[in-house]
Order: C-alpha cells, then structure tokens, then sequence
C-alpha cells in the first residue's frame, strides 16, 4: 500500500473515529408547558413520571428563561441572539418570520457534520427561505404557522391522522400529532446512530385548542380538574408517555451515555392556573363547579403565558449527559436563557460557534460543572412585544441574579420576593437607575431592525409557485385570520405582504378565499392586486375558486396586497395567494 493510500486510511480512520466520540443531541421543546406543569416541580395534580425520572437524573437550569411567547423564543433558540435582533417579536402579522441573515443552530451542526432533523412546530416562517429545510435541517416534518389548525397549517387538520409538510410538500401522517413528532424522530436517529445527529423536537401541545384522547383528560376530570385544563394536562402526560418511549429507544441503541438529551419550554402556562380567561370553554361552562376542585399550581410565581413578570417566562430545563458529567440530579441556578444554548451546546460538543454574528449567549459549560466555576455577573432582557412595530417599554423584564425590573417601572428583589408582591423601586434607586440604563442600552442596540421587513421569497425554484397565506399580512388595523375559524368565518379584513421577487420575468398570482384544495367559490364579484406600482383588477366568476393576474414583475424587494369585492360591496383580502414564477420569456 502506497504512503499516500496509508495516509488517506489514517484520515478517513481519524475522522470516524471522531464522529463516533461527537455527543448526539436531542433537543425537546413543548408549547405553552410552564414551570408549574411538571409533578417533580411541585403540582400535585399533573401525571409526568417520565419527566419527573429525567429531573431526578438531570441537571437542572432553576433560573431558565425564555420570551413570554413562543416564536420569538424559537427564533432565540435557534440563533443564541435575542429574538427582535432576528427580525421576531409576534407569532403572527409576518414578525414571526426570522432574518434569514441569522445563523441556525441547525446550520451550525451541519456544519461540524452532524445529521439535522427537527419534528413538529416551527413557527419562523412558511415559506421559502424561511422554512426549517431552508435553515440547516436536512430532514424536516412540521405543521405550518404557530400550532396544528392555524391558517399556514394543512387544512382541516385536528391533531388526529392529520397532513404534515415533509421538506415542504404535504404527507398524510396516522395517529395523534405529538406521537407522530416523536415517531418520526425516532425514525431519524434509528437511521443515523451510527453518525453525530441533532435532533429537534418540538410539540406543539399542549398549545391550544385543547385536543387529546378522552383517555388521557378523563381521569383529570374526575379529579376536579375543568375541562380545558384536564385536557392541557392531558396533552402533556402524553408528552411524558412520548419521552418515556423515546429514551427507553435511545438506551436500547446504546446512544443514551453519549446523547445530550435536553427539555424545556417555551414560555410561561397557557392554563395552569385557575381564572385564566383561556380556561373558558363551554365545556368548563356545562361541568358543575362543585366538580371543580383544582385551582392549578404555578410554583408560586406571578403571571402565565405573555407575562412580563416571572411565571410568563421562567421555564423548566433540563439536561441529561452521562458520558459528559450531566447526571445526578443536580439543580443550577445561574440566571441562564434560551440565548446560552446554542453556544453551550458547541462547547460541550466541541464544535465552532456561529462565524460573523455576535452571539448575545454565553456557553454555561463552565456552570454546569459538578465543581462548578463563578457564575458571571450578567443582565439579561425578555419582552412581549405583539404588534406589528415594537414600543419602547412594553411588557419587559431585565433581570440579574437579585433583581427584576418590569416595565421599567416596577422593581423587585426576587430572592426575597419570587412572587413578585412587592415593588421596591423607591427603596433602591441606584439599583432602579442602573437597569433602566441597561434597557435603555439594549434597546438601543435592537433599534436597526425596528422599521425593516423579513420577506417571502418569490419565484425561487424551490419553492414555485409560493403559497403565501393571511397569517403573515402586516397590518395595523383589524386583526389578522391567522386560525382556520377565522377564515371559515369570513372577516373582512386586510393586510400585506412584505416579499422578494428573486427572478425578473412572468409570474401568475392566484387569489383565494379558501386553501387550493378546499374547492371553494372566491366569494368575490371582482378581485384587485397591487404588488410593487403595478396594480391590476378583473371581475371574478360567482363559481370561480381563484382569480388569476398574469403579470411580468422585476427583482427586488417589494410589497403585495390584495382586495376581493363581494356582491353586497364588502371587500376583504384573499386569505391565500399562489404566486408562481412561469419564465423569463
């Protein structure tokens, strides 16, 4: 054998060798799970077993926190920077689509040469470039927009036997959605164990609306549990049966000792305490009261899912690494957020960190440690900023290790007062001052992307035609559709779409009522388009399922928007747009 072919062998043996020695990981996120819904964290009521054997095993973040809601929490989680820096700040009204600028932890893996798979919500974008297959995962199995029913998502779909998007084309998936999310992810690392994989998994349960198995709901009802809330608690033992099912797989594929495996949430409890407004149902309206005897638990804390004080954005966290130390139960409670993950997971993995972008994270391997080293003196920022342009102030927390200042009015000393009861700002006003300058710094550092627009890409090949729909309109005015009922009721709002046309030359933009294969009358008299200065209007037939314009559009970012005139004069947006590139011609 030559020295040249020897050389090669060695090369090839080495970079097995270190593929094998890479940790995998597995990173699991439910939707709208605070820190209240697990068993092991206090709440008497709620079955989690499964997660309750993995805090007993894990080490575990105490002091873990995420935005208030759940896609600028995604979209920080993703990148190890603040989410309104990613262009993210609403999970509707197209600020929910992250700056494809930004550099994924998924990309990052990939890169390091790790197998990328992620299974369930997204919540970053629908369309091309902003689809989870477009941001470094190579194998993607996702509902579209925020949660299963939403206006992006396949319609019609109830979380049972439901239609997914597979890399972007839909696929008829059996059984109930979170069972589906971690069977496929399952699928994936059976597929790839014998290679380095990162794996996301991300319910989107127990997000509403509330659907489970009867059997799942049932025995919480019998325990004086409301309905709504027996049905979220529900929902999450079925998680915990699903996370039980997937380590007992990793174990018996001898992946478990060098698999970092994470869960969290992200963001405070959708109905974990009784009084909520979302508890409301017609089925807690129809169960007798006296039945009624659970109040819901939240750890003590103040506030649930959108809160700026703790219980909307103190989460639970905990990671499991034996091969790597993580083992015993241990809690952590360095102030920490979803911004540390990824440069924490790079570290422990022994991969580069993202190239060209300054991460707002640190790496916290350093805490993790059972010997752990001094926690840094650091002042971290949440907010909850729904609506289409940011406010300066709203619905915010800078946090220290001692402090919370909300609102930049209200301060508390949280070590002496977790439940947030008491303001303290008059009695500190150095420590008032000081953190109000730091918000005033970090916001500052944020304004660049205040007034710009994350766009949908048209006429790229792929994604032609691109399927834009009414959850991504910007507006100021009414409220966008951005729910399946909402479109079966028919509002008569409108909005745009900020876009970039990739590719000068001819397009056909299809304007809809109702989704392609619903089959659906326009329920328009005539149909109005405006996209860049060109604007065009044709009368539409009373059966027609579409209105098409055939326009020539050049390259360039640009805005579309859209009017259907029904036979009374009331005019509204389509809800759905095809638009599809046809040639240069």
């Amino acid at each position: 054998m030559t020295l040249r072919a020897l050389t090669s062998l060695a090369i090839l043996f080495t970079c097995h060798l270190n593929a094998q020695t890479k940790p995998n990981v597995i990173l699991i996120i439910t939707d709208d799970q605070g820190y209240g819904d697990v068993r092991a964290h206090g709440n008497t009521m709620i079955e989690t077993p499964n997660m309750d054997r993995m805090h007993g095993e894990s080490v575990r973040l105490t002091n873990f926190h995420v935005d208030p809601t759940c896609a600028p929490t995604r979209s920080a989680l993703m990148t190890g920077r603040y989410s309104t820096r990613t262009g993210v700040w609403h999970t509707i009204m197209g600020r929910s689509l992250m700056d494809t600028k930004e550099v994924t932890v998924a990309e990052t893996f990939k890169a390091a040469g790790y197998k990328t798979g992620m299974y369930g919500k997204w919540h970053l974008g629908d369309n091309y470039p902003l689809r989870p297959h477009d941001q470094g995962f190579e194998e993607a199995f996702y509902h579209g927009g925020g949660g299963v029913t939403q206006t992006p998502d396949y319609f019609g779909n109830d979380y049972f036997d439901d239609t997914y998007f597979r890399n972007g084309v839909p696929e008829k998936a059996t059984g109930y959605c979170t069972d589906v999310w971690f069977g496929e992810a399952i699928k994936f690392i059976e597929k790839n164990k014998d290679k380095p994989f990162f794996t996301y998994i991300t319910t989107n349960a127990p997000h509403g609306p509330f659907l489970v198995a009867d059997n799942y709901k049932q025995p919480y009802i019998e325990k004086g549990v409301s309905a709504s809330m027996a049905a979220f608690y529900g929902m999450i033992t079925n998680i915990d049966e699903n996370l039980g099912k997937l380590r007992a797989r990793l174990k018996e594929l001898n992946l478990e000792e060098n698999t970092i495996l994470i869960f969290m949430t992200d963001n405070g409890s959708a109905v974990g305490e009784t009084g909520s407004k979302k508890t409301k149902s017609k089925d807690n309206q129809q169960q007798s009261k006296e039945t009624q005897t659970w109040n819901g638990f939240n750890a003590g804390m103040r506030g649930t899912k959108g809160s700026e004080y703790e219980g909307g954005h103190r989460v639970p966290f905990f990671v499991y690494w034996p091969k790597g130390g993580l083992t015993g139960g241990r809690d952590v409670n360095t102030l920490a957020a979803h911004i540390d993950v990824l440069p924490t997971l790079a570290d422990l993995c022994g991969i580069a960190k993202p190239q060209g972008v300054t991460l707002d994270g640190i790496s916290l391997t350093g805490q993790l440690k059972i010997s752990p080293e001094p926690e840094p003196d650091r002042t971290l920022f949440v907010q909850s900023q729904r609506m289409e342009f940011v406010q300066k102030g709203r619905k915010n927390s800078v946090m220290t290790k001692r402090w919370r200042l909300v609102n930049s009015k209200e301060l508390y000393d949280i070590q002496q007062d977790p439940g947030q009861t008491k303001n303290v700002a008059d009695a500190n006003p150095a420590v008032f001052k000081t953190l109000n300058q730091s918000y005033d710094s970090w916001w500052e550092s944020l304004s660049s992307v205040f007034d710009k627009y994350v766009r949908i890409g048209l006429g790229n090949n792929a994604d032609n035609p691109a399927n834009l729909t009414c959850h991504d309109w910007h507006t100021n005015n009414k409220p966008v559709p951005w729910n399946q009922g909402h479109i079966r009721t028919g509002p008569f709002n409108n909005g745009f779409w900020a876009v970039d046309v990739e590719l000068s030359g001819n397009y056909v933009i299809t304007l809809r009522r109702w989704p392609k294969q619903e089959n659906k009358s326009v329920e328009a008299i005539s149909a109005k388009l405006k996209i860049g200065d060109q604007e065009a209007e044709i009368n539409a037939a009373e059966d027609a399922t579409g209105v098409q314009f055939k326009l020539k559009l050049e390259k360039g970012p640009t805005k579309l928007e859209t009017w259907l005139t029904t036979k009374d004069g009331k005019v509204r947006g389509a809800y759905f747009v095809e638009v599809e590139f046809t040639g240069q011609g």
